[in-house]
């Protein structure tokens, strides 16, 4: 019998190997960073289940705390963060006055109340202030996630109840000059009647607002001027009828 015929060379013909989709390496998707929230609350108990409801959501992570407005500030001074979650009434400085104070800190940075108050007044004084968005602690499992995104694309968000005719309204009345007065006192004098009232030092204030002992005396003096007050005991009472601190 011949020789079998001992197989020859692979010619051009011969197809190459073909890899399955499953063995061919796939580069995995990328992955936005969360956006870094820092949050305020006077009371740990709620830090705590609002942390639970943000931390929850792959896109929002809690990476600083703060016990008062001033925590606040501070946390922001030191921490990469892009949007804050305050408080309305807290010791030191309120939510209002540190969102002013984070404002001019961070002009990029984006600020959400988290409030009890169902109340117009606060509403606008935090829009005024440079908050963009409004949430009651009441419906905070149904609508803080949505405003914290809504916050990051820039958009408003306020609660159901604050109608948008309401806030045009008001709009109008500002641009036709219909609106109250400027308040009597500066956002700093109010910061520092605040803190006299709550029986801080002037050296305590000082370090609070990152100012001069001196100048904590002379806004104190301008208080007494302007409100036509005597002492720290007349500045209290007055603190507490503006709502500054609770009685």
């Amino acid at each position: 019998m011949p020789d079998p015929t001992p197989p020859g060379p692979a010619t051009a013909s011969t197809p190459p190997p073909v890899i399955s989709p499953a063995a061919a390496p796939t580069a995995s998707p990328t992955t936005a960073a969360p956006i870094r929230i820092l949050l305020a609350d006077d009371h740990a108990l709620v830090r705590r289940g609002v942390r639970l409801i943000l931390d929850r959501e792959p896109d929002l992570e809690v990476v600083a705390e703060a016990g008062d407005g001033a925590e606040a500030i501070e946390a922001a001074r030191s921490r990469e963060i892009d949007l804050a979650v305050l408080d309305i009434a807290m010791p030191r400085l309120t939510g209002l006055q540190a969102t002013r104070e984070l404002v001019a800190l961070k002009p990029g940075l984006r600020i959400l109340m988290l409030t009890m108050h169902d109340n117009e007044q606060y509403l606008f004084q935090a829009l005024k202030a440079g908050a963009c968005g409004y949430v009651l602690k009441s419906v905070a499992d149904r609508d803080l996630v949505a405003a914290c995104r809504a916050a990051m694309r820039n958009e408003p968000f306020l609660y159901p109840g604050a109608v948008t005719a309401l806030i045009r309204n008001y709009l109008d009345r500002v641009r036709h000059g219909e609106e109250n007065p400027d308040q009597l006192l500066t956002p700093r004098e109010e910061e520092v009647l605040k803190l006299v009232a709550e029986g801080h030092s002037s050296k305590e204030i000082a370090e609070i607002l990152f100012i001069s002992v001196k100048t904590v005396h002379r806004h104190r003096a301008n208080l007494l001027q302007k409100l036509g007050l005597h002492d720290r005991l007349e500045l209290t009472r007055y603190a507490i009828r503006a709502g500054l601190i609770e009685p």
